[in-house]
């Protein structure tokens, strides 16, 4: 005979059982074919910060070895800046140069081509940031980048600067950034609209996604809780679809914040992007490993 506290525990099991199953796997919504997602390499310190160039090349940082690595189109793997000053979070700008959230001192970076670094933004009204991690940048040449804080084993501080995490945005060539966004636990992936009217920051430490509006002038408004959970990168499709990276496999939601499809994968995702020359290959990096989905959209970057 059971008691009506155990009676109440088997209900709890049960019922978070079955919004699990709901909530968690809710099929493919005819964007992708599970069976072809493809392990290309599982040999990395902890890969992130994918980025696809105007060709669909892939570039992604792998944090703990220093390094940034390039994918090819023709699936060929190489590195393409060593060291990259501990480069997390990346993405390209409409002059082709490759932006990075440079852990190591709290910098923002640009890299040409030829791998030639330049120092966009060391600190904020003299004090260094705790760790830009993530970032987006629109079509102006704007950058909104995160700042959560992560100590790292490699820093030679022993203290942050910064009293909160927050999210700051660095018009095209200013010398400094301003703060958009406060008042989240751990903000960390960032992503914007193709449009540039709106932008999607997940709180990686509260498990939770918001959509702001973007003024003319930069700065964010209409803060709107979208989804109840974080994310580490992020990406959107053509028609709007979220892409949030968990522990339970890439998490893909409508622009109304519902979950339609889910990714499956061995290693956990770190962070996405849409590659290929037709922008229809979602490059995943996980932890580890890196590997590719043919889809049936395409990405907006």
């Amino acid at each position: 005979m059971t008691t009506p506290k155990l009676n109440l525990i088997f209900l709890f099991l049960f019922c978070s059982s079955f919004l699990y199953g709901q909530e968690i796997n809710p099929g493919t919504a005819g964007l992708f074919v599970q069976d072809e997602l493809k392990l290309i390499a599982s040999d990395f310190g902890f890969s992130e910060g994918c980025s696809p160039d105007k060709q669909g090349n892939v570039f992604f940082t792998d944090q703990p070895n220093d390094k940034i690595w390039k994918y090819s189109t023709d699936g060929k793997l190489s590195v393409f800046l060593e060291p990259s000053g501990r480069a997390n979070g990346t993405y390209f700008d409409p002059k082709g140069n490759l932006v990075a959230c440079a852990d190591a001192k709290g910098e923002l970076w640009s890299i040409n081509k030829k791998g030639d670094v330049k120092v966009l933004l060391a600190d904020y009204e003299g004090k260094q940031f705790n760790g830009p991690n993530d970032l987006w940048i629109n079509a102006k040449g704007g950058i909104y980048f995160t700042d959560p804080y992560y100590k790292r084993d490699y820093w030679t501080r022993t203290a942050k600067d910064m009293r909160s995490n927050d999210v700051y945005y660095l018009p095209k060539g200013a010398k400094q950034a301003k703060r958009v966004a406060d008042g989240m636990v751990r903000p960390n992936g960032i992503v914007g609209t193709a449009d540039g009217k709106h932008l999607y920051i997940a709180d990686i430490g509260a498990s939770k996604t918001y959509r702001y509006a973007i003024e003319k002038n930069g700065d964010l408004s209409g803060k709107q809780l979208l989804m109840e959970y974080g994310s580490d990168g992020m990406t959107l499709d053509e028609k709007g679809n979220i892409y949030l990276t968990s522990r339970n496999g890439v998490l893909i939601f409508d622009t109304n914040g519902k979950m339609i499809a889910r990714i499956k994968l061995v290693h956990e995702p770190t962070n996405l992007c849409f590659s290929g020359k037709d922008k229809m290959t979602l490059f995943i990096t996980a932890r580890k490993a890196i590997y590719t989905l043919p889809m049936q959209v395409k990405g907006i970057e």
